[in-house]
């Protein structure tokens, strides 16, 4: 199938199914004309990536699931310990934009929002605050 049909099928756009490639995440067919094939198992390699992109796993981490994917006798605990780390950086992720969250809403708590110039949301861009 050519690159639109599997990116339909998959989900995943064809400028992403190119990108994959050239990171070799995956591998595609070239036809005598030049163009890409994808078939049945390159389409469901490309859902697998598009799910644990949805999930926000980095492309490394993406590369290590697909391994084990393919690896029939892999152990699931790899897997498991793959996901919770995961979970860990996405938790570290999540306080550290709460801290920026937090920091923002107090800058705008003090920022009188009116007329004048004076704005301490400004003054923190700048570095004029403590």
């Amino acid at each position: 199938m050519t690159i639109g049909h599997a990116a339909a099928r998959s989900g995943v756009s064809a400028k992403m199914i190119r990108h994959y490639e050239a990171i070799g995440l995956i591998e595609s067919e070239r036809r005598a004309n030049g163009y890409r094939s994808y078939g049945p198992q390159d389409v469901a390699v490309l859902r697998f990536i598009r799910h644990a992109r949805d999930l926000a796993f980095p492309l490394e981490d993406i590369r290590k699931l697909l391994a084990l994917w393919r690896d029939r006798s892999r152990a699931s605990g790899e897997v498991k310990r793959l996901a919770l780390a995961h979970v860990e950086a996405l938790e570290e992720k999540a306080a550290a934009l709460n801290a920026v969250a937090q920091s923002l809403r107090h800058l705008a708590q003090h920022c009188s929002g009116d007329d004048r110039p004076d704005c301490p949301i400004i003054e923190e861009l700048e570095g004029k605050t403590a």
